[in-house]
């Protein structure tokens, strides 16, 4: 059993007057293959190339695990030296992955082999620039960015299984209330509907992303990810132009960020089990009213 899922439209190129009327402005994913045809990543970044000029970093990784409700989202198990990491990875499944990496921090030329598709939108945040690196057992909980960026995803060095579901459909997915993310307790790849029945009928995207492949995730798209191989991505940042949008993110870092963790630090796990309990009872409101409305 699995969600409603269909493809993700897939396209060589395309122009800016067609990606503003028929993904950006509708908030619709898009997968662009040609995108990097032109950056110097695309040949030069491999796991090898990283790891000669950057191995010896020390990074901070995370696994399946599901998150110890006393600390933040994405607290981190272990560190490594990256070029030992990325041999890893190579060499063995393993769900040890790196989360939000600035690898241009440290090795700030490689901005140079990136060119952000400003022909195609506005808005990036180039100070941000973010990496992501997993093993072949590795998986990202379901969740959307909380402070709500539109998204140009793009994948380096392997396969990727990608699972999206539209904003609407947040209360359906059972939203962990307070958070960004759903309950960790059901698997997205293969849903358990007795279990989590307002799950059922949820309609989503299924993509595959390979090397060079970039996916567009609209602002406030919920994804789950799994490394079909070890391989790393690049997740490139726009806000949206509208200034309620800007709002909406603003609140959701306060909200979502320092006002759900202050409050975990004083709960702890009574916190975690009222708001877990909490989004069954949301679930299946929601569930009642039928499919959401755009």
């Amino acid at each position: 059993m699995s969600f409603n899922l269909k493809p993700v439209d897939t396209v060589e190129s395309i122009s800016r007057e067609d990606f503003k009327k028929n993904y950006l402005d509708k908030k619709k994913p898009l997968i662009i293959k040609g995108l990097t045809k032109d950056w110097p990543a695309r040949e030069k970044w491999t796991t090898d190339y990283f790891k000669e000029i950057a191995g010896d970093i020390e990074v901070k990784l995370v696994d399946n695990s599901k998150a110890d409700p006393t600390k933040v989202i994405n607290a981190f198990i272990a560190t490594m030296k990256f070029g030992e990491y990325l041999d890893l990875i190579k060499r063995e499944p393993t769900q040890l992955r790196i989360f939000f990496f600035n690898l241009f921090k440290h090795r700030p030329e490689l901005i140079n082999d990136v060119k952000v598709p400003k022909e195609l939108m506005g808005g990036f945040i180039e100070s941000m620039p973010a990496m992501f690196f997993g093993g072949s057992s590795a998986f990202t909980f379901l969740h959307y960015d909380i402070d709500l960026p539109h998204l140009f995803h793009t994948h380096f060095g392997g396969r990727k299984h990608i699972i999206l579901f539209d904003y609407k459909w947040k209360k359906r997915l059972y939203c962990v209330p307070n958070t960004t993310y759903a309950l960790e307790d059901y698997d997205v790849a293969n849903p358990d509907f007795e279990k989590f029945p307002a799950l059922k009928g949820v309609e989503g995207y299924e993509v595959f992303l390979e090397h060079g492949d970039t996916l567009f995730m609209p602002t406030g798209m919920w994804h789950w990810m799994r490394y079909v191989d070890g391989s790393f991505s690049l997740s490139l940042r726009a806000w949206d132009r509208s200034i309620t949008r800007k709002m909406e993110s603003v609140w959701s870092l306060f909200m979502h960020g320092a006002v759900d963790s202050a409050i975990k630090i004083v709960f702890r796990e009574r916190y975690a089990i009222w708001r877990e309990k909490l989004a069954f009872k949301i679930a299946e409101k929601e569930l009642k009213k039928g499919r959401p409305k755009n």
